[in-house]
């Protein structure tokens, strides 16, 4: 059984709790969060954003590939997690690299 040593701080921007109400019920965006916690170099980077990430995760009776994507940077040396914007492939197909990019420009201050 693996042992992970690292504790992080998951942190929800407002833009990721709005679309995620959308998505999920509350416990599933809090074993979404555990899981992530957990996992934190799950999904893969977004080209061209500075290391931001994409993970697939499951919606009720949607699964992985209907389900959510979310998209979240990881300041593992700091012991930070930002889940910054949950959506489903039927709202956008894919976010441009702009968007995202403010989004974590946003965070960097």
């Amino acid at each position: 059984m693996p042992y992970n040593e690292a504790m992080y701080t998951i942190i929800e921007t407002e833009s990721f709790v709005r679309f995620a109400a959308q998505i999920w019920q509350d416990d599933e965006r809090e074993e979404f969060i555990a899981w992530l916690a957990n996992n934190p170099l799950a999904g893969v980077v977004v080209p061209g954003t500075g290391g931001l990430r994409k993970v697939r995760w499951s919606a009720s009776g949607r699964g992985k590939r209907g389900g959510a994507r979310v998209i979240y940077y990881n300041l593992l040396d700091d012991g930070k997690i930002w889940l910054l914007i949950a959506y489903t492939k039927a709202k956008f197909d894919k976010l441009p690299t702009t968007f995202l990019n403010q989004l974590r420009e946003a965070i960097n201050g």
